[in-house]
């Protein structure tokens, strides 16, 4: 009983994956970057990723034989190769980084997706993240 405890305490204290909970405010600063890139502002994108992802990088949702991944719910069929299905892997990344709190690799493919799909790839676009924006705004940037 007492080494169950203990290894129940190591998961706890140091998890696989760093994974991360954002606030709003918190995922502003971080894709602040991302504000334009193909004519999409940071509220539209913030709003996109609240609804498919609520914020949180270790969202993993399966759908139709495809499994998604992180705060922008990329999916191995086309953008990132797991173990589940073969996968044209555009993005060239192991799906398991999205996963992550490093941000990075996660908008280095969503831009890919954008280029390539436009923003209605991440379907909550167009009913719920195309206006009426403010709510998505941080003051704190």
């Amino acid at each position: 009983m007492m080494s169950f405890l203990s290894l129940l305490l190591v998961g706890i204290l140091f998890p696989a994956l760093e994974a991360k909970q954002f606030t709003k405010c918190e995922l502003s600063q971080v894709l602040k970057d991302m504000d334009g890139y193909g004519g999409v502002t940071l509220p539209e994108w913030i709003c996109n990723i609240f609804h498919v992802s609520g914020y949180d990088t270790q969202t993993m949702v399966s759908n139709n034989g495809k499994t998604e991944y992180g705060l922008f719910q990329i999916n191995n069929k086309l953008w990132c190769r797991d173990n589940q299905i073969q996968s044209r892997n555009i993005c060239d990344i192991s799906c398991d980084k999205f996963l992550d709190d490093d941000l990075t690799d996660d908008m280095m493919c969503a831009k890919k997706i954008l280029d390539s799909e436009g923003i209605d790839y991440w379907l909550p676009h167009k009913p719920l993240c195309s206006e009426k924006l403010e709510q998505w705004l941080c003051e704190k940037l």
